[in-house]
């Protein structure tokens, strides 16, 4: 019998975490962190609402996150000229370094995990969890 398909994700999704770790603190970041920087590396969000609604982080325990990106020079926010009371967050010069870096590291990383998968077992991977992950 086969593992539900819960099962098998929270299992990869384990050792992908294992995994991941030790790139993320060679590179002084959490996994939450690098949510942020990855959610923003297309560019700014408009709000830090909106920021808290794409990565599914509870909107009150984002101001703390975003801090201490703040604080490293990774992130900065700045007033909407359109409505002062929300904060335009985006990444700074080193926040698109930085995320750029950890990003490689990664994609190494899942290149070893990938290595007894064809390409075309990887893409199709890729697109199944894809599919997964935006069905909500």
């Amino acid at each position: 019998m086969s593992e539900d398909l819960g099962a098998l994700c929270a299992g990869a999704a384990r050792v992908l975490a294992e995994a991941e770790r030790p790139v993320l603190e060679e590179h002084g970041l959490s996994m939450w962190q690098y949510v942020v920087l990855s959610a923003l590396s297309p560019g700014a969000a408009p709000s830090q609402l909106v920021l808290a609604q794409q990565i599914h982080y509870d909107k009150t325990r984002l101001i703390a996150l975003l801090d201490r990106l703040v604080a490293e020079g990774l992130v900065s926010r700045s007033p909407d000229p359109s409505d002062r009371r929300a904060r335009v967050v985006r990444l700074t010069a080193e926040g698109v370094r930085r995320h750029g870096a950890v990003r490689d590291a990664i994609r190494a990383v899942e290149e070893e995990l990938l290595a007894g998968m064809s390409v075309e077992e990887r893409r199709v991977l890729r697109a199944g969890l894809a599919h997964l992950a935006h069905s909500d």
